[in-house]
């Protein structure tokens, strides 16, 4: 299914330890291990499960057929900040624009409640990521013109209407 458009999905609020975000966790995890080695495996865990519940949090997918096919989530960075993680589209599904409806919902939903801000980052070896805030409208927190892996994690901000 890869490459077909992004029809008819379901977005859906979860916690981290709902069934249907196993796939998330799971895929991000190896592809960040994939990425940075085996130390990547920590930032999965390294923050409490409840980072991504209301009131200052969540963590959302898309389902296709009941399937989860992309989700993310954001936290509180601070006051009037959340901040985006947990991006993540299937492998299957990708070219979609799948990221893009999560991203999309995430905004919308932390407007609604309250933050005015979205902070994030993006590792230095993912520049599908980065293309994709770029696109989206982030502004992009560090030299574009520099070697990525020459400054690490990659921070882009935007303000939210």
């Amino acid at each position: 299914m890869s490459g077909a458009p992004a029809l008819d999905v379901e977005v859906r609020r979860v916690g981290i330890d709902d069934p249907l975000a196993e796939p998330l966790v799971r895929e991000l995890t190896e592809e960040y291990v994939r990425r940075y080695g085996p130390g990547a495996h920590e930032e999965m865990t390294r923050y409490p499960a409840d980072s991504w519940t209301a009131p200052h949090g969540l963590l959302l997918l898309l389902l296709e057929d009941g399937e989860p096919v992309a989700g993310g989530a954001y936290k509180r960075y601070d006051e009037r900040t959340a901040e985006v993680k947990r991006m993540w589209t299937a492998s299957a599904h990708r070219r979609r624009g799948l990221a893009r409806r999560v991203l999309a919902e995430l905004e919308r939903a932390a407007a609604g409640a309250g933050y005015d801000r979205i902070f994030l980052t993006t590792g230095p070896r993912q520049p599908e990521a980065r293309g994709l805030y770029l696109a989206a409208g982030y502004t992009p927190l560090f030299d574009v013109d520099a070697d990525p892996l020459t400054i690490g994690p990659l921070p882009f901000e935007k303000p939210l209407l």
